[in-house]
């Protein structure tokens, strides 16, 4: 890997107007706050989105203007797929073309890479998940620029860019987040209780094939509980009865202010386990997927353990249960505060790679990155 430099800016132009295209909840976090700084800087932005009721759910919480171009869909035939992932290209390119913004930008940016290559609009792809295999087979031959935290495990080439922190620091850096304790009451938690949150996920996204997680939710919340805690659960599918009582029922954007009290977290999901490392709460994360973040926030600042395997269940809940008991007795606020001094706010990254660095303040220098190898 080469040393820090500066990103190129030089070919950029500051733009009037930027589109975004959005597909999953997390990337409404991701952008929010961009959108207000490009919009209170007197940019022009365009949201697209595909529709699910949680994605549009975050979207108007935030008072963020969007137009749905299509359905969501996960899981389904690749045919299907296909069609629908065809139906929304058709869609954006007609809205660009209208538009004609001077940047388009999106997480995991297929759609974006493939109508920039289209129209007159630069294209900029967020991408973390080494994974997303044929997302991300698709979308480079097309993206002007790939920007990923330095951690990413894949090399993009000449458009890749790195930069030194996470997709989660967008919206969780202490410049962006400050949580509210008031999300205690909200989730009926004693205070004075350790309380684990879990999470279970509905492994239909096309990247999920193959993978797995806990064995047994039942199982973990009787591990949990035995150790004194208290769980609440955020789960994408139906729960049984005997769990129905544990799951969380809060506003979608109230969910990290959760992870933030919490002592600690287990569960399926990356996201959710890299947004509670971030926020300082340890993370068990227990799939068979591993990304280069999720290992960087084990390896370099020990606030997440990787649970893969044959064997990753009983791990998870071991070491769970050492968390709880104060086996595993740690610092997390001081892990937590050597992460931020090595990390940069993720919100002034996206601005500088749209070639809108001077946005909230960070324009007299572009930001230290890592190139591509």
């Amino acid at each position: 890997m080469s040393e820090p430099h500066a990103a190129e800016t030089g070919t950029r132009r500051d733009p009037e107007t930027v589109c975004i295209t959005i597909q999953r909840p997390p990337h409404v976090h991701f952008y929010r706050h961009a959108i207000r700084a490009l919009e209170d800087s007197g940019r022009t932005v365009h949201v697209f989105v595909r529709d699910s009721q949680i994605t549009t759910a975050l979207l108007d919480r935030y008072g963020i203007d969007y137009t749905v171009l299509a359905d969501h869909v996960d899981g389904g035939s690749l045919p299907r797929l296909a069609r629908m992932q065809a139906t929304y290209e058709l869609r954006l390119l007609r809205a660009v073309r209208a538009i004609q913004p001077d940047v388009i930008t999106g997480i995991g940016g297929v759609a974006a890479a493939h109508v920039s290559s289209l129209t007159d609009a630069r294209s900029v792809v967020f991408t973390d998940t080494e994974h997303a295999t044929l997302s991300n087979a698709l979308m480079k031959p097309f993206a002007d620029e790939i920007w990923t935290p330095a951690c990413f495990g894949r090399d993009f080439g000449a458009a890749h860019v790195r930069y030194p922190s996470y997709h989660e620091l967008a919206y969780l850096h202490p410049e962006r987040f400050e949580p509210d304790p008031g999300v205690l009451d909200a989730a009926d938690v004693d205070p004075d209780r350790p309380l684990a949150v879990v999470r279970v996920t509905a492994w239909d996204a096309l990247h999920d094939v193959g993978a797995a997680g806990v064995d047994d939710p039942a199982d973990v919340v009787r591990s949990l509980e035995a150790s004194g805690a208290q769980v609440r659960i955020t789960a994408e599918t139906p729960l049984s009865d005997g769990l129905s009582d544990r799951q969380l029922d809060l506003r979608p954007d109230r969910i990290h202010d959760l992870l933030a009290f919490a002592t600690l977290y287990l569960g399926e999901g990356a996201t959710m386990a890299a947004e509670s490392a971030v926020l300082g709460t340890p993370a068990v994360y227990v799939n068979t997927l591993r990304m280069g973040y999720t290992d960087e926030l084990e390896a370099k600042y020990e606030l997440l353990v990787n649970c893969q395997g044959s064997f990753r269940h009983d791990r998870a809940l071991r070491v769970a249960e050492r968390i709880l008991s104060g086996e595993l007795s740690t610092d997390w606020d001081e892990h937590r505060r050597r992460l931020l001094r090595r990390t940069t706010d993720t919100t002034d990254v996206i601005l500088e790679a749209l070639g809108a660095g001077s946005v909230d303040g960070s324009a007299d220098e572009p930001l230290a990155v890592v190139g591509a190898e």
